[in-house]
């Protein structure tokens, strides 16, 4: 007869990678866990973890070999219960939401308060980071529904879809007005100060890959962190600075930035949702998401 509580413990130690925290994290003593451990292991015939000076690692030839069917098989039990759990449809506790703060800002606020006079019941935990790190988080279960820049590739989460599309433009202020009304190629922008977001982002992956195709090199002569700065430090004529044309629309209907006639145009992109491969999402998550379906 299987005793699920015995895989409950072989996935905890597994997770956490050592006996103590495998015991305060399940609320019992670790002679407990270490004896459902080798009963476990008695039960299948296998030695499941290898014992080191560093702690508990999975054997090649027994614990990594049912790891992932086991957190699998656990996930969809947990999923089982809370769908008993919330049959009466109330949506409670908290939400951990992952993005970028541009993100937050341009495409999730207006939801976040829409959701939070409906729901207010819910704590909203906002984590704010790159698109690549809070995928990471998401897999480590540290967020429950991520918001992203797209494109990002990750076999190990599922995407949801897509919530907002956005247009890539080059704009600059008012020091660069000989530009207005001239086509800019791409090859030419070079010659340019251009002002970009860091490195360690979709955006600038996705626009170096484009780039390449057409031949095409982009060096900035700036580097920022945010869209808010980039788009403050154009506006002062530092440079010209490359965005969606979706986060500086007001600058954009004041005047004090105008887009470049660039040819070819940039390809659209989107921010996308992604959720937990294995992971059932909460009532409350499938609730906020819902919110975005018509878009």
């Amino acid at each position: 007869m299987v005793n699920l509580e015995l895989y409950r413990v072989f996935y905890a130690v597994a997770k956490c990678g050592s006996l103590t925290k495998a015991a305060q994290e399940l609320f019992i003593s670790q002679p407990a866990v270490s004896q459902a451990v080798k009963q476990l292991e008695n039960q299948l015939g296998v030695q499941l973890f290898n014992r080191t000076h560093n702690g508990m690692e999975l054997s090649s030839v027994g614990g990594k070999l049912i790891f992932r069917q086991i957190e699998e098989a656990l996930s969809l039990i947990d999923s089982a219960e809370n769908s008993l759990k919330e049959l009466n449809n109330t949506a409670s506790g908290t939400i951990r939401i992952g993005a970028t703060d541009s993100i937050f800002a341009h495409v999730l606020a207006d939801k976040l308060a829409l959701f939070n006079e409906k729901y207010p019941a819910v704590k909203l935990e906002l984590i704010s980071s790159t698109s690549p790190y809070t995928v990471s988080q998401l897999k480590d279960g540290k967020c429950d529904v991520a918001f992203i820049n797209l494109p990002l590739e990750d076999k190990e989460v599922r995407f949801y879809g897509t919530v907002k599309h956005l247009n890539d433009i080059f704009v600059a202020g008012k020091k660069f007005e000989n530009l207005k009304g001239e086509v800019v190629s791409l090859n030419r922008l070079h010659e340019l100060p251009l002002i970009m977001i860091e490195r360690n982002t979709v955006f600038r992956s996705a626009l170096t890959k484009y780039a390449d195709t057409l031949g095409a090199r982009f060096e900035p002569d700036i580097e920022v962190a945010n869209w808010d700065l980039m788009i403050k430090l154009a506006v002062k004529g530092m440079g010209v600075g490359c965005l969606p044309r979706e986060y500086c629309l007001k600058e954009l209907e004041k005047g004090e930035l105008f887009e470049l006639n660039v040819q070819p145009p940039l390809p659209a992109r989107g921010v996308g949702i992604a959720l937990a491969k294995y992971v059932q999402p909460s009532f409350a998550v499938r609730e906020f998401i819902a919110m975005f379906e018509k878009i």
